[in-house]
């Protein structure tokens, strides 16, 4: 396998993979070698390990070659996985379509591309005979995978997601007041590696929003029409809060994406936060199946008929090679965009002015809020992925969703072109608001609900001798 940017989760993930059994790095590739060679020292690697010069003696002696041009990575010959962690939706966009063009599966950690433009780059590998794998790991994957096992199970889900920390006014967060929400004094910044764009990301909703998109689009869960609530809520409380409004809960309806807090709004910590966890709350089809989760001491509400799972935590590039042995083991994806459900767009933080130049995701500007797919394409909306460098060509009020008519941009470059393309796939296609057990039992699932991300895949197939399953595709 082969992987694109060494940062942080390219270091995470590369203090464990040199201790999978099976699993070769045949090469990184990092804008800057020697980022890449700090990171591979510092996860406690040798350095005879990553010293090879070329991708042919990497090859030859099962060591790692350190490149600047994740092109030439991608091409180098026997090369199976790519892995992208970049971070950077356009380049996540370039390196995807390179793989595809060299037939590398793709295992996208770059939530941000995924969101972009996921659902074409998804499209373009499996034309191919190829996988784009979420990564396993992070929440996204994590919450997809807990869907699946639902309702594989034969429960309908009701809502699934994950936990943060969250208050209302962090969505005007900017890098100037971040550390102090993060409680992080001058001198802790000033000793390590904080880039306080990338942390108010987090901690402004976008990274929420863009996370929660990427779960929509895999499983084809709706998405708040009015975005993200984030309540507060301890783990005891999930399956009574994130029900239907109808029953006593918060959700329009069931089948949705939410996101709780690990702080109640005067900023007290919950008891028992999910802060970095996920979860998923799933309805009970029958009374016996209800008596049953009393009698398994499953966490219900107090009706007993919705229950929940929750897992309290998430290894992120610690997980990593798990996509990696999935796809080349089981010819599967951990959790696989399939649809456009969501979208992150780009809202103002305050009032902005014409000829002002947007600074992008976790800057002074803008957040990405969730939105309905289907909304985004009314209004227009422009993804916060190309929010970075865009020009206003007229003002835009605080809170309001900023548009692809609001800016300057050149319709040739890529990340733009294919974003483009992807809308115009989807253009004038909504999503049934029924629930999915429904649409499932009617057999036709459109292509914006369309629920896959790999554990089906595995119990359907699970009588398929192993040395057969790499070469095969899902049976529906």
């Amino acid at each position: 396998m082969g992987l694109i940017g060494a940062g942080k989760f390219g270091s995470m993930f590369l203090s464990q993979i040199r201790r999978t059994p099976g699993m070769c790095l045949l090469g990184v590739a990092d804008l800057s070698p020697d980022r890449a060679r700090n990171s591979l020292n510092r996860v406690g690697w040798p350095k005879e390990q990553y010293s090879a010069t070329s991708f042919d003696e990497a090859r030859k002696n099962g060591t790692t070659y350190i490149v600047d041009n994740a092109d030439d990575l991608i091409a180098a010959e026997g090369l199976d996985v790519v892995v992208d962690a970049t971070g950077h939706p356009a380049a996540g966009i370039r390196h995807a379509q390179a793989a595809v063009r060299y037939g590398r599966h793709i295992v996208m950690v770059n939530v941000e591309a995924d969101v972009l433009a996921g659902p074409l780059l998804a499209k373009q590998a499996r034309d191919a005979g190829l996988h784009y794998s979420m990564a396993y790991g992070d929440q996204p994957a994590l919450i997809a995978e807990m869907v699946d096992w639902a309702e594989a199970a034969g429960f309908e889900v009701v809502c699934a997601g994950k936990g943060t920390k969250y208050l209302p006014q962090y969505h005007t967060s900017t890098p100037d007041t971040v550390w102090s929400y993060y409680g992080f004094s001058e001198e802790q910044v000033a000793s390590g590696d904080f880039n306080a764009q990338m942390f108010n990301s987090f901690l402004d909703g976008t990274k929420s929003a863009i996370e929660m998109a990427a779960v929509a689009n895999a499983t084809g869960l709706g998405v708040p029409s009015d975005g993200l609530k984030f309540p507060p809520c301890g783990v005891d409380d999930i399956p009574t809060l994130l029900r239907p409004a109808s029953d006593g809960g918060m959700l329009e309806r069931k089948g949705m994406v939410e996101v709780i807090s690990s702080l109640e709004r005067d900023g007290r910590p919950v008891f028992k936060d999910l802060r970095w966890g996920v979860y998923c709350v799933f309805e009970a089809p029958s009374d016996y199946v209800q008596q049953c989760f009393a009698q398994y001491g499953m966490q219900t509400d107090s009706t007993g008929r919705y229950g929940a799972m929750f897992k309290p935590y998430h290894l992120i590039g610690l997980e990593l090679g798990i996509s990696v042995a999935n796809i080349m083991l089981r010819g599967e994806a951990t959790g696989s965009i399939r649809g456009f459900s969501g979208d992150a767009v780009s809202t103002s933080k305050r009032d902005l002015k014409a000829g002002e130049v947007l600074d992008g995701e976790g800057g002074f500007m803008v957040y990405g809020k969730l939105m309905p797919a289907a909304d985004s394409l009314a209004c227009g909306g422009l993804p916060i992925g190309l929010a970075h460098g865009a020009k206003l060509k007229r003002d835009v009020a605080k809170g309001k969703a900023v548009c692809w008519s609001d800016i300057e941009f050149d319709p040739n470059q890529d990340a733009v072109r294919v974003r483009r393309e992807m809308e115009d796939m989807f253009a004038g296609q909504k999503c049934p608001s029924t629930s999915r057990k429904t649409q499932l039992g009617h057999g036709v699932v459109p292509m914006t609900c369309r629920p896959h991300s790999g554990l089906m895949a595995t119990l359907f197939r699970a009588s398929v001798p192993p040395d057969q399953l790499s070469n095969r595709q899902p049976d529906w």
